[in-house]
């Protein structure tokens, strides 16, 4: 059964000597804004990291992130559903109830006219924010040498091996404390069929995701705090962008320039003031059933006090 109620979500987690978000455009380098300094990750990224999640708990989804035509894909899903139409297969993953969909072969296999393939178009429930620092991060370029010796070509003799092994380049950043801002539109979900338990799996996806972005590139990323604030049923409202509804300070409560914001290294280093958030929570009272946060128990939040007499709090 679809969900009724509206939700807002900001998700806050930390990336130390990692790349968030690499730009295959550029080198790899993290992506960021060259205004602000601050290091970004796609929403794409974001999704990418609660659907291998889902992976990993056997969770059906329509990207399952291996190379493969939409038509082979197609075929995989209808032997697992034992459905034929599209929307009905497509409706059994979990990312489409949530992510949405565009479903559509090219002109040339349209022609053959299967019913059993109409196109269509989802928009999903759920839609993130592209990620952002919540400070000025700085951005490290590292080189190193590669495991192997590349080749050379040799006069009379074809290739042989070069003497020197190649050098490898590499982007990180050396900190960044990340927020992710997300909304849960119930209309949506009357098409689509997102339920709210696919809501409970969507929190534990991103949650338990970024722990386990476990790889060369991913590894330090890690979740600090999440709030979900969940709406009583009729309301079509929002607070929107929670993520600029808080600041981040130095652990006594300070603001930062930008040079001190780059030079951080340690979420031991910063405080959250979420002073406006609050206030615009307080705005909304009438409107709101309930607030969750769930905490790591690290990020130190100046108005905790006031936090934990409006929501239940779980420490993970």
């Amino acid at each position: 059964m679809a969900f009724d109620q509206r939700r807002e979500y900001l998700f806050l987690y930390t990336v130390k000597d990692a790349n968030p978000n690499g730009d295959p455009l550029n080198e790899n380098h993290p992506r960021y804004d060259g205004d602000t300094a601050q290091a970004m990750a796609s929403d794409v990224r974001i999704k990418r990291t609660i659907r291998d999640e889902w992976v990993r708990g056997k969770e059906l989804v329509f990207v399952d992130g291996k190379p493969k035509s939409l038509r082979t894909r197609f075929g995989e899903l209808k032997q697992i559903t034992g459905g034929t139409k599209s929307r009905e297969v497509l409706r059994e993953c979990l990312d489409v109830r949530l992510f949405g969909a565009t479903f559509a072969f090219d002109r040339d296999e349209k022609k053959k006219k299967n019913t059993d393939e109409e196109p269509f178009a989802w928009t999903g429930p759920v839609q993130f924010k592209w990620g952002r620092s919540l400070h000025s991060a700085s951005f490290e370029f590292v080189q190193g040498t590669a495991a192997f010796a590349t080749e050379k070509k040799s006069e009379g003799k074809g290739t042989e091996d070069k003497q020197q092994r190649s050098f490898r380049n590499e982007y990180l950043v050396p900190f960044a404390l990340m927020g992710v801002y997300a909304i849960a539109n119930q209309h949506a979900s009357q098409e689509t069929g997102a339920s709210e338990a696919d809501l409970e799996k969507l929190v534990e996806g991103l949650w338990q995701g970024t722990d386990n972005l476990i790889t060369r590139s991913k590894n330090e990323h890690k979740s600090r705090w999440l709030i979900e604030i969940t709406y009583k049923e009729g309301f079509n409202g929002k607070i929107g962008a929670l993520d600029d509804k808080v600041i981040l300070l130095d652990r006594e409560g300070n603001a930062m320039d930008r040079s001190r914001q780059k030079a951080l290294r340690s979420l031991q280093e910063v405080s959250l003031d979420v002073e406006a958030l609050l206030k615009a929570i307080n705005a909304k009272q009438d409107q709101i059933s309930s607030i969750k946060v769930i905490t790591d128990g690290e990020l130190k939040i100046i108005q905790e006090e006031q936090l934990k007499g409006i929501s239940h709090i779980e420490v993970r």
